[in-house]
């Protein structure tokens, strides 16, 4: 090899940006993801590089009358620890859940809040495509007055979610 065909290989290696695996700042990742109460669905999530927030909306309409259920949640959380495949992160989500409740003949509607304060690690597949895994403490409120310490679900699914990052 030639030293000015060294030279010229150096200068581009040299100019390439360094690759990333995944959690790349600015990032919006779309997918699915489930709280560890079962509040959860469709969701959108920005990774700001040392943290990320998401929303998630849920919807369900059953065969029958009065029986549609909502859901719906925000989370953050802040990564204590990152290495090119996943993350580490600390924080918590808040979730509503509006669900029909049969009573003595009578349809009304629960409206259960639940807090979530816990952990959540992150697993890049790919550069842009993130598996997710929650486990802490879940907190329901107002018509949801259980407590646990869990990583798995009230409902279907635990604290999981999938999603592919546009960047």
């Amino acid at each position: 090899m030639s030293k000015t065909s060294l030279l010229v290989s150096m200068i581009v290696l040299g100019l390439a940006g360094a690759a990333h695996a995944g959690g790349q700042a600015g990032s919006i990742g779309v997918g699915a993801e489930y709280q560890m109460s079962g509040v959860g669905g469709l969701s959108v999530v920005y990774d700001a590089g040392l943290f990320h927030l998401g929303g998630m909306i849920g919807f369900d309409d059953p065969e029958g009358a009065n029986n549609t259920v909502f859901q719906l949640a925000g989370e953050f959380y802040y990564h204590v620890h990152h290495s090119a495949f996943a993350d580490f992160g600390l924080g918590g989500s808040l979730g509503f859940n509006s669900v029909p409740v049969v009573n003595m003949g009578m349809t009304q509607r629960n409206t259960d809040v639940y807090l979530e304060p816990g952990f959540q690690i992150r697993a890049f597949l790919s550069s842009n495509v993130a598996l997710s895994a929650t486990a802490g403490l879940v907190i329901g409120t107002v018509d949801a007055s259980r407590v646990a310490i869990t990583g798995q679900s009230f409902g279907a699914g635990g604290g999981i979610g999938i999603h592919y990052y546009f960047y």
